[in-house]
Formats: C-alpha cells, structure tokens, sequence
C-alpha cells in the first residue's frame, strides 16, 4: 500500500467519523495478513468494532442524559421481601410494554418500601434498550417549570420534556406545590398525555393527591391523565432501610417500655 493510499483511507476514516476503525485499522490488518482472512471477513470485523463503539457511547451519553441519582438493577430488588407485589406484574413492567405504549406507572407506598428503586431500574432498561429517559425529583421538577414559567420559558422546557419516551417524577406528595406549581405540572401531564410514559412515585393515595396541588380539581385533571392508561403498584409492606437496620442491631424489632 502506497503512503498516499494509506494516508487518505486514515483521513477518510476521521472525516466519516470511524475513529474506531481508524485505530484499529493498522493492527488489524497485520493479523488478518498473517491469518489470510478475506477482505469480508477484515470489513465485517471492523464495522461491527465501529457499531459496537457507538453503540457503547451512546449508551452512556443516554444514561447521563437520564440523570439517575443512582443505579439501581430489577436483579437486586428482592420481590419476596414485600408480599403484596405481584412478581409477574414486575416482570411484565420489565419487558417495558408500557413504554411502548405511551402508558404510566405509579408506585404507591410509605416510605421505604422500594418505590424509587423499582422505578429507578425501569428506568436503567429503558436506557439499556434504546429509550431517551429523565429522572426528576417532583420538588426540583416543579421548581424548574415555575422558573422556566417566570421567565416566559415554559413552553421550551415542557417540549424539551415531552421529548423523553420515559420520565420519573419521583417523590410526589413529600412537598405541596403552591397554585403555579400545580398549573406548571398540569401543562407538563396534558403535552405527555397518550404520548409518552412516565412513572410516578407517591406516599400518598389517590384520595390524598388534592393536598398536594392544594387543588382538588386540578389533582383530578392530572390524575384523569395519569390514569387513563395507567398500572398502579399499591406497596404495603416494611421498609427495606429498616431491614438492614435490624441486621446491623441498630433497630429493635420492638419499642423499649
């Protein structure tokens, strides 16, 4: 191969940007010499070196794009440890049919019991499996729509928003949300309504969501949306930090006195 040859094929590499088989070019073409594969055989290596590359970066450009304040995996969450789920309801919320099709999830339960973990591993496959995901504590989402909402931004941010096939509103009901806050969320939930998935965590029942939006009719719109086409895990069990509290003996299983 002329030096000429060699140094346009390298810089038409950079320029088409296949910096993966731009790197391994060289090497790879010593070995498959010495062991006389065929040029298909040369192609197919180094597209499929190239794919995997893009694929890997844009996994991980996904999963910061998604925010998550931490990985959680479907494989840790022990399922027998709260009888009221129904493992088979998990596994068919694992094969992200929800997602899909533009259906929600609302993880219903006290504190503790598994809520933000299980909605925090949808979220991680959904990443896994191509989806554009958004991880949002309810608090700080409302903040960010009320900020955008005074700076005349709200539109730009409820699109840019509605753009993720999965978002997590984690936390609901931890914090109220004052009258713009509530009417902020509500624009979020009609532009995502029968579009897009979103998952909710709660600690308070239907019945209580009025008091978060200090405005019953307002918490029924949103919950009219939400619901429409909806799956609802009610958790009612123990808390999993106080079950390694009590593995540790930092927490009795009964009050002294």
């Amino acid at each position: 191969m002329s030096s000429l040859v060699y140094e346009r094929v390298h810089d038409n590499l950079n320029r088409l940007k296949l910096t993966t088989i731009e790197s391994l070019l060289d090497n790879y073409l010593e070995i498959a010499a010495k062991e006389e594969r065929s040029t298909l055989e040369v192609l197919d290596y180094l597209l499929s070196q190239e794919v995997k590359s893009k694929d890997d970066r844009a996994l991980e450009f996904r999963m910061r794009l998604a925010g998550f304040p931490m990985e959680k995996r479907l494989d840790d969450f022990d399922v027998s440890f709260q009888p009221s789920l129904d493992p088979a309801v998990i596994r068919d919320l694992a094969s992200l049919r929800f997602v899909h099709h533009a259906e929600n999830v609302v993880f219903l339960g006290p504190p503790g019991v598994g809520k933000t973990h299980l909605a925090l591993a949808l979220g991680h496959e959904a990443v896994k499996q191509g989806f554009r995901v958004y991880y949002a504590n309810a608090s700080s989402l409302i903040e960010r729509l009320m900020k955008a909402n005074r700076e005349n931004k709200l539109e730009e941010r409820i699109k840019a928003l509605t753009k993720f096939h999965l978002l997590i509103v984690d936390e609901m009901g931890y914090l109220p949300f004052d009258s713009e806050g509530a009417h902020c969320f509500f624009s979020l939930i009609s532009r995502r309504y029968e579009k897009s998935s979103t998952i909710f965590t709660s600690n308070k029942s239907y019945g209580e969501w009025g008091e978060i939006f200090g405005d019953h009719v307002i918490a029924a719109a949103v919950l009219d949306r939400i619901l429409h086409h909806c799956t609802t895990i009610n958790i009612k069990g123990d808390s999993y930090r106080l079950k390694e509290r009590r593995k540790q003996g930092l927490f009795s299983h009964t009050l002294p006195g």
